[in-house]
């Protein structure tokens, strides 16, 4: 009876595994179709913000109101064509809305702001714990043919051991100019996505 309790729970556990790992991989392939100088910390800050959010940025309203304003000004002299917006992660909880939907016209700064402050609320978590869940992305994005120098692999399970959040890559900021905000799903694609294109 044990012996066999252990070994559906074995097989139950193989197959949730193998079943998360397509998403993610997916997930991975997609970062890197965007922006090909993606580097592991940018891989964990999409997964890391699908599964917490941006609760950890708004502490001071008024300050990151202000930050917004001020990035709008540098992300309207960007030259590189970032989306309007790309889900977090694998399982897209959260979307990030990039700035050129404000400077485009397309919604307006206050909409965004609006719909990133009721989104910035704590997540409740009931999946693997993320220090795991982290480690089997680092053998995803191994396997996607993304470097993962020694260093920056303590220095991430360090940040996923401390539930830390991480910035983007020099690399990736140097290319891509990710100037975005978070959205939970629910209310982009209510507030928000009816107004950006197809």
């Amino acid at each position: 009876m044990r012996k066999s309790v252990l070994i559906l729970f074995a097989a139950w556990l193989l197959l949730t595994v193998t079943s998360c790992r397509p998403g993610a991989a997916d997930a991975i392939r997609r970062m890197q179709a965007q922006c090909p100088d993606i580097e592991l910390q940018d891989i964990y800050k999409s997964f890391y913000q699908d599964r917490f959010g941006a609760g950890h940025m708004l502490t001071d309203t008024a300050a990151v109101r202000a930050w917004l304003i001020s990035e709008l000004q540098t992300a309207a002299i960007d030259t590189v064509p970032n989306p309007y917006f790309e889900p977090t992660g694998a399982k897209g909880r959260f979307v990030r809305v990039y700035l050129r939907c404000v400077n485009e016209g397309l919604i307006s700064a206050d909409l965004l702001f609006d719909a990133f402050a009721r989104s910035a609320v704590p997540v409740p978590q009931s999946e693997p714990a993320w220090p795991d869940e982290w480690q089997s992305l680092v053998e995803a994005a191994q396997k996607a043919g993304i470097p993962c120098p020694e260093d920056d692999c303590q220095q991430l399970m360090h940040a996923a051991n401390l539930g830390a959040a991480v910035h983007h890559s020099d690399a990736y900021r140097n290319a891509c100019h990710p100037h975005y905000r978070i959205v939970e799903r629910t209310i982009f694609e209510k507030e928000i996505r009816p107004f950006l294109p197809e």
